[in-house]
């Protein structure tokens, strides 16, 4: 199995100077612990990319979220947020065919390769040197099929990718409690119509 967390170490611990790194962000609470750690090596612009997010009152709210995350933040990380139009129509269009299935397979891999293909077209059209996501923080998601991803991505824009499971080295419960003290709105669902109709109507 592959030690997400030793090669996050040795990428960070070879960085000469202070590299621009281009974090695709999902919601406030999976970016609590990642901003915090990255800071100390990158100059982080954060992309909220989330066509997936259902409904837009609900993509609305984890952008604020976000936003009041990084308004606490501001006094001692200068973290930028780049929010690009959101299309959920076109995102429905490309998952619809996997939609009776059950969370974690087809559909949601597919979820984070449209995500973090966004986020890498961008890097590269703004000439960032790293890219990566904060997904990796959720015990819901696949940090192998994140790497995976981000591997196949970085060879297609050229834009390195940053190896990272967010969750190990305590990542977790350093996130959990800092969620806790902050006291962020947590979303109940992953994002999608699916996830959202089957957390509705769960019995």
């Amino acid at each position: 199995m592959k030690n997400y967390y030793k090669q996050f170490q040795e990428i960070v611990n070879g960085l000469t100077y202070r590299s621009k790194l281009l974090l695709h962000a999902c919601c406030g609470p999976c970016s609590v612990y990642p901003l915090v750690l990255l800071d100390k090596y990158f100059d982080i612009t954060i992309y909220y990319s989330n066509d997936n997010i259902y409904p837009n009152s609900e993509y609305l709210k984890r952008l604020s979220e976000l936003e009041r995350y990084l308004d606490i933040l501001k006094a001692e990380h200068n973290i930028k947020l780049v929010v690009p139009p959101s299309n959920q129509e076109a995102f429905l269009k490309k998952i619809a065919k996997y939609g009776n299935e059950k969370e974690g397979y087809h559909r949601c891999v597919m979820c984070y390769a449209l995500r973090m293909q966004a986020a890498f077209k961008y890097a590269k059209q703004e000439k960032f040197d790293y890219c990566t996501t904060v997904m990796s923080i959720s015990n819901h998601k696949n940090a192998n099929y994140i790497d995976e991803l981000g591997h196949l991505l970085e060879k297609e824009y050229g834009v390195k990718y940053l190896v990272a499971d967010f969750k190990k080295g305590d990542g977790i419960n350093i996130n959990n409690q800092m969620n806790a003290e902050l006291d962020l709105y947590h979303q109940d669902y992953c994002g999608c119509i699916y996830s959202y109709l089957a957390k509705k109507y769960q019995k």
